[in-house]
């Protein structure tokens, strides 16, 4: 029934502080299409039943030139409709984009052929992913390149690309960013349900998009940094640049892309 009620969206409620809004959006778009439709439906039906043609009514209906009434509710209605959605889809968009508040950890993720990139770049480390062999054999999760978060805490991420067109997605947060070559796009969330999550390219990249995949792990800050010491211990020191590219350039981007529920 909870699933009924968010609009059968991924997740759980409460997984980011943007979910609950992203679900409300989402719902209330889809509520208000249902009205539209039902109306539509409706008044097709009607005009279906009461103006059908009768037996042996060989007559022309009256033929009307003008109905000021109808016309202006079909020009003012839809107005509003579109006015309205525009309010709430501008007043919740402007709140999951914005990156105005200080960030507790920024984190670095390019996307490359077929994986992923971890730069903490806080803590001076980074974790480098390597494509899995995703033949639908059990097990697959555990070779993934896992993003590790703390728990309640503002997280800014930043989005590269290393070669083509790919896209940040993780179906529980409610929230993918495309990742575009030659620019740089960013955006923050709050993590506030511990857990494993599954993340994924949006965007289909190449022969073997469909196995771009990755762990989201939101943990305590211990474990957290338990981590952070473990990728030091390893030698995984600094940042993963952009002298890895694909392609280079002469220099990046910085813009806000479009983001998807």
């Amino acid at each position: 029934m909870e699933n009924w009620e968010r609009g059968y969206l991924p997740g759980e409620p409460g997984v980011t502080n943007q979910t609950d809004r992203i679900a409300s959006l989402w719902t209330g778009s889809w509520i208000a299409a249902m009205a539209v439709g039902i109306l539509t439906w409706g008044l097709i039906i009607w005009c279906v039943v009461a103006y059908r043609r009768r037996k042996n009514d060989n007559t022309l209906p009256v033929q009307l030139r003008y109905h000021v009434p109808l016309e202006l509710m079909y020009t003012v209605l839809p107005v509003f409709m579109i006015a309205v959605l525009f309010f709430y889809t501008q007043r919740d968009m402007g709140a999951i984009v914005d990156t105005s508040a200080e960030p507790d950890v920024r984190v670095q993720v390019y996307g490359k052929m077929w994986s992923w990139d971890f730069n903490y770049l806080d803590d001076g480390v980074y974790d480098a992913g390597i494509q899995a062999v995703n033949d639908g054999e059990p097990g697959v999760e555990e070779t993934l390149p896992t993003l590790y978060l703390p728990v309640n805490e503002r997280v800014e991420f930043t989005l590269n690309s290393r070669d083509v067109i790919h896209s940040f997605w993780v179906p529980a947060f409610l929230f993918k960013r495309d990742v575009i070559p030659g620019r740089t796009s960013s955006f923050q969330i709050v993590p506030e349900r511990e857990g494993l999550y599954q993340g994924k390219c949006a965007e289909l990249c190449g022969e073997f998009h469909s196995d771009m995949l990755f762990n989201v792990a939101v943990v305590s800050r211990a474990e957290y940094d338990a981590h952070i010491a473990d990728l030091r211990e390893r030698g995984q020191v600094g940042a993963l640049g952009s002298d890895l590219d694909r392609i280079q350039r002469p220099e990046m981007t910085s813009v806000e892309e479009g983001s998807h529920s």
